[in-house]
């Protein structure tokens, strides 16, 4: 118990991630492991090739879009506090866990899991899934399995159904909408931490 208390000691501000995040100290623990592991030149920061060592990335068809998610724009590196709070996202929801009214949402919540994938499609920041944009991540995911021509039918269907306000765009609350009978918190749920 000791050496997991001292271990405890090396994380920065570990009390206040584990109230933000809702990780347990051992989960905060084995992450802080496993970002050691990938910081292969001790920095203290992750680079993105440094999650070349995360296999399931690899081939992840949109890996790239993920990984994105960990660096703020314009940064190049990420801390482990950053770290942590990017995979909070992947949390599974704790039912148990309640909040006062002044916490905020916490990360693992279904709208801010939502708002986490709307961003992997949604890269140039504007608040909008364009059919470029959805092309992309259509194109990443079935490649060669399917024709251009069955691509540009799924994502022109996927606007229509989705694009409330026909702006030829899908918007986080009608990507939010066009999900609602979706287990969000099934689909983007990491359960390695049990």
């Amino acid at each position: 118990m000791g050496s997991s208390s001292s271990s405890m000691d090396n994380i920065p501000n570990a009390e206040e991630l584990m109230q933000e995040t809702g990780f347990s100290a051992a989960h905060l623990l084995r992450l802080y492991e496993r970002f050691e592991f990938l910081d292969k030149d001790q920095t203290g920061e992750l680079r993105p090739e440094d999650f070349g060592a995360v296999g399931g990335l690899a081939l992840n068809p949109i890996g790239d879009r993920i990984i994105s998610a960990f660096f703020s724009p314009g940064r190049e590196t990420v801390d482990f506090p950053s770290f942590v709070r990017v995979l909070a996202h992947f949390r599974p929801n704790d039912t148990n866990r309640t909040r006062n009214g002044t916490q905020q949402e916490p990360v693992n919540s279904r709208t801010r899991k939502l708002k986490f994938a709307f961003q992997l499609y949604d890269q140039d920041r504007d608040g909008k899934i364009s059919r470029a944009e959805l092309l992309q991540v259509l194109r990443a995911m079935l490649g060669i399995q399917v024709t251009e021509e069955q691509l540009q039918s799924i994502a022109e269907r996927a606007i229509q159904e989705a694009d409330l306000d026909r702006d030829d765009a899908i918007s986080f609350d009608e990507f939010r909408k066009s999900l609602e009978k979706v287990n969000i918190d099934h689909k983007m749920s990491i359960r390695f931490l049990k």
